[in-house]
């Protein structure tokens, strides 16, 4: 699906702005976790693949626990023990640091006086270590995330059940996601959307012709 082409569509009232995490204001890439113990890129590639690839790690983001998936990937490759473990012990290798241009405009949302908040596709125990490393989202009031509540983006209840903890009608919050699928899912209940394509001086555009930031 294509970014939607926000600058043809009609700006209505914004009170509150809802952002993803992942690939929209952290860097997310699971091979980064093997860099030092798979030197070889191509084979790199082929683990990730196949072993720790991002549709097993999807498993997590729905609630499952960490050492439930290790056991059972460890049975189905056992000759992978060893690298299967070091997902979960070196989770946060795969989160280097924040995409350029992003955080600057939560700070200023903030500085507008704009209410923030998140939903975030992101497994509980992954999120239990990443929040204390990630301040900036010291600046959300409430962030709805997925493990937690065994809801995962693009379901329709994850927004529902988001709507109604941030107490704001969906067509009042504007929704940032860099996955086309989730920004469908949340333009047909309704709510506002910029669908990042990892452009921050687009949605810094969009942010502005909405008069949320100046």
């Amino acid at each position: 699906m294509r970014p939607l082409l926000l600058e043809s569509l009609p700006v209505a009232d914004v009170d509150a702005v809802v952002w993803d995490i992942g690939r929209v204001l952290v860097q997310w890439d699971l091979s980064r976790i093997y860099r030092d113990v798979i030197p070889d890129p191509v084979e790199r590639a082929a683990f990730v693949a196949t072993v720790v690839s991002e549709e097993w790690h999807g498993q997590h983001d729905a609630g499952v626990p960490w050492p439930e998936m290790v056991a059972q990937r460890t049975a189905e490759f056992p000759e992978h023990a060893a690298l299967i473990e070091r997902y979960a012990t070196h989770w946060l290798d795969a989160v280097p640091g924040p995409i350029d241009g992003t955080h600057p405009l939560v700070e200023r949302l903030t500085a507008a006086r704009v209410p923030q908040f998140s939903i975030t596709n992101f497994g509980a125990d992954a999120f239990a270590l990443f929040r204390p490393t990630f301040p900036i989202l010291d600046h959300f009031s409430d962030i709805v995330v997925s493990g937690t509540e065994r809801l995962v983006k693009p379901d329709t209840a994850i927004f529902d059940l988001a709507a109604a903890r941030f107490g704001y009608a969906p067509q009042a919050m504007l929704f940032i996601d860099d996955n086309a699928a989730n920004i469908a899912a949340a333009a047909a209940l309704g709510w506002q959307v910029h669908h990042f394509t990892g452009d921050a001086a687009a949605l810094e555009a969009d942010l502005v012709r909405r008069g949320l930031i100046a």
